[in-house]
This record gives C-alpha cells, structure tokens and sequence, in this order.
C-alpha cells in the first residue's frame, strides 16, 4: 500500500470504528463496487481494496499491527493493495455477506416487477369495473422450454467449469494457502451453457410477448391507487417465479361533481328568487337519480345540505360517504327593463344588509369539508 492510502480511509470509517461500523461500511461499499453489479472501469481495482482493508481491519490481531505499524507490520512489508492480491478469496467474503457461495447465485431467480397506467372514468372508479390492459413482458420461450436449446433438448455441460458452476483457484499467502472461488463467466454459474441455440429466442430462453390481462378495479379508488396483478409480471429464470405486475390507476375528472374523499360535491346554482323565497329543486346523483331537496327561505350563497350515502364507497369497510350540496346563487348578467325596475324596488325595500360577524355566510364544518374543493 503506498503512504497516501489508509484502510480506514479506503471504507471510510474513523479509526476507532467498531467491528459493526465496519461491517455496515464494508456491506455497503462492496454491494456498490461489485464488478457483477458496476461496470465501471475502476470498479474491480475499487473492490479489491474495500475486501483488503476490510480482511485487515475485521481480524483484531491484524488491525492491531496495522494501527501500530501500518502495512508493514501486516504484511512484512508487501507491496501496497496489489500485494493483497496474493490473500485471494476476497470474492468469497463479499458472498458470505451477501450471497453464500457462487453456486447459490445460479439458483432460481424471481422475474422482474412491471409497471402500467390505466386510465378511467369517474364513475369507474367510485363504483368499480374491470378493464383489460395490454403490455409487453417477458414470458418462457415455448419453443425451447425455457432452456434456449433446439427443440428443448437438455443442454450441455459447461467446459470451462466441468459443469460445476464455479472455478476455483488455489492461492499461497503469507497466512496460508486460500481457495478463490468464483462463479464461471461462460455458464454464469449455471454448469451447463447452449450448445444448439433456439431459432424463436436464439438461445436466450426467454422472449418479449404482448399479453391481455383482466384488471378487477374495487369501488372506491382514486388517482394512484395501484392494482397488483400477482404472477403477471416479466417471467423468472431458471425455474423462479414470474415477477408482479402493479397498475397505477389515473381517474378523469367529472364535469359535475368533485370528490373529497369519500364525499362526493355538488354545486347546486340558485337564482335570487329561489335563495330568497325558498324552493324545492331537484339534485342529481352519480348514481343516476335525482333527489328533491327542500330549500327554506333565505338560502344563503355557500350553504352546504348533506345527502347521505349518496357518495363514494369506503374501499376498506362497508358503506358509503354523502353527497355534500353547496348553494351557488348566481346573479344575473343580463336583465330586461322590467326586470332591473323590480330589483330596484326590491333593493330600496330591503336596505343595507348586515354581514354575519364570521364574515361569511353558510359554512359551519361541512364547508370546511368542501372548501379547498371549490377553492
């Protein structure tokens, strides 16, 4: 190691870390820097310092001599990290880690999660439906049976690691003789490679297909729920379970109501007359209906009526949330002459209206319900 390097700057921990400081350190540093997992130029030089400062620093009598001596004190002098080197089975630490031995890496691995968007209506989504979605995923050739031979014959042995999956190395030491163990580049662990490729998936075993699925939507979800589709995600390898598909639901607006959660809001337009003198009016549903609701007298701009059970179904539970009516009075733009000498003598023989001490009129806590709804 050269002056400029020290092991504790190398996992970047203090020097009186302790033995998990270094553990957390030398887990995270090696999962980054893992040649199987980083393909940068430097990755593999990177990784073998991390596994060398961490074989020095976890062994107590080693960090010892180190603290006291430095490298020289560790090694007797050996060349800096590429002397570490000739230590070898630094890939095995990363395993004992993370993933045992190289072998076990080339079990069954799960298939990969997918992702999709689905839009719907409103009404869809507070009363529930099913949908169909179409997507790509990777499926099983069914030519080759998943195993990328011709005709789904068995596929041969690996050359390279005798069908064992690994290649292992003996190396001499200054602490003894080590086994380097690693997983064999050719078959990937596997032990057997293609020895007469599949025409439909050229050997790959695997294939893109565009798939229908049946998407059951519950009543009672809103914008970025996810539906989980188990099973019907990209296809797993070498005997592993497919991967999940999550639809990301995205619902339309309505033109006439606005939904605060389970609520449903409904601005309900009166004229003068109507606020003033009081009227039955009719309301519509989202269930289709229309309801009569009784407005009194001096139906102030704002008030809310609560119809209940007329809105969303509670996606946990039974039951559903009200429909909150708020009174919109709406002042006339345009009015004939007759019109504007009645409103006159109206105005003259109501005088100056107070204005309610809250400063302002209807509300209460269902308005607060409904209000940024309007906002």
């Amino acid at each position: 190691m050269t002056t400029q390097t020290d092991l504790y700057d190398v996992l970047g921990v203090s020097r009186d870390a302790s033995a998990d400081e270094l553990k957390r350190a030398y887990r995270k540093l090696a999962m980054e820097y893992h040649p199987d997992r980083n393909k940068s130029d430097d990755a593999e030089a990177r990784f073998k310092q991390i596994n060398a400062a961490y074989d020095v620093l976890s062994d107590p009598e080693k960090r010892s001599k180190y603290d006291r001596f430095g490298m020289g004190g560790v090694n007797g002098g050996a060349q800096g990290f590429s002397g570490f080197d000739s230590f070898g089975g630094f890939g095995d630490i990363f395993d004992a880690f993370f993933r045992g031995t190289a072998t076990r890496r080339a079990g069954p691995q799960r298939g990969s999660d997918l992702a999709a968007q689905l839009v719907i209506t409103f009404e869809e989504a507070v009363f529930g439906t099913e949908k169909e979605i179409t997507y790509e995923r990777t499926e099983a050739c069914p030519d080759c049976r998943a195993t990328g031979q011709a005709n789904a014959q068995p596929r041969g042995k690996c050359p390279d690691c005798d069908g064992n999956g690994e290649l292992r190395r003996v190396q001499q030491s200054l602490f003894g003789q080590f086994v380097n163990v690693a997983t064999c580049p050719r078959c990937r662990g596997e032990g057997t490679v293609v020895t007469d490729a599949c025409k439909t998936c050229r050997g790959r075993g695997n294939r893109r297909a565009e798939v229908v699925r049946s998407v059951k939507i519950p009543g009672g979800v809103d914008s970025g729920a996810q539906v989980r589709l188990s099973g019907e995600g990209d296809a797993g390898q070498r005997g592993g379970p497919a991967g999940h598909l999550y639809v990301e639901l995205s619902v339309r607006p309505h033109e006439q109501f606005k939904r605060v959660e389970t609520d449903l809001v409904y601005d309900l337009p009166l004229n003068i007359a109507q606020a003033a003198l009081g009227a039955t009016v009719e309301v519509p549903t989202l269930d289709g209906e229309e309801i009569e609701l009784e407005l009194k007298p001096g139906t102030q701009h704002g008030e809310v009526h609560v119809v209940r059970g007329k809105g969303v179904p509670h996606l946990r539970g039974a039951g559903r949330g009200d429909l909150l009516v708020r009174t919109h009075v709406v002042t006339p733009t345009k009015l004939s002459d007759e019109q504007k000498e009645l409103i006159q003598q109206l105005a003259a023989s109501l005088g100056v209206p107070e204005i309610p001490e809250d400063g302002r009129q209807g509300g209460g806590s269902i308005f607060d319900r409904i209000r940024d709804a309007f906002a």
